[in-house]
């Protein structure tokens, strides 16, 4: 599930903010670009994560002129690229945790090992 912001926007503000038509928010919408939560009375209401999506898709479509099939495709690789970069993290953290609790037998083998040269440095990725 996305974490949602926590300002809320409303789509008035939004489209003049943008300087795009309301219905072109409903439009993106509609194609299940943006997701905005809604109040209790049926209002959309964009959040701070919505407006960063939003200049995102702004982005590819103005400046890059990308299709909105385009930007769906686009918005679900940087998904599906920042899964799996937590998933990296999650490993490299679990390949530490090891390392550490392990570090005496490495030591060992080290010692016995007919070539003696430091283990190699830990990759690590910085977002």
């Amino acid at each position: 599930m996305r974490k949602r912001g926590r300002a809320a926007h409303l789509i008035s503000s939004v489209a003049s903010t943008y300087n795009i038509h309301p219905q072109t928010l409903r439009l993106y919408e509609r194609q299940g670009l943006l997701k905005p939560s809604r109040s209790e009375g049926n209002t959309r209401l964009y959040t701070d994560e919505d407006l960063e999506r939003l200049e995102v898709i702004l982005n590819l479509t103005r400046d890059l002129g990308v299709n909105l099939a385009g930007v769906e495709i686009i918005l679900n690789m940087r998904e599906r690229m920042e899964a799996m970069e937590d998933e990296i993290r999650e490993f490299m953290s679990y390949v530490q945790r090891e390392f550490g609790v392990h570090s005496a037998k490495v030591g060992i083998q080290k010692d016995d090992a007919l070539v003696r040269r430091p283990p190699p440095s830990m990759v690590r990725f910085n977002r």
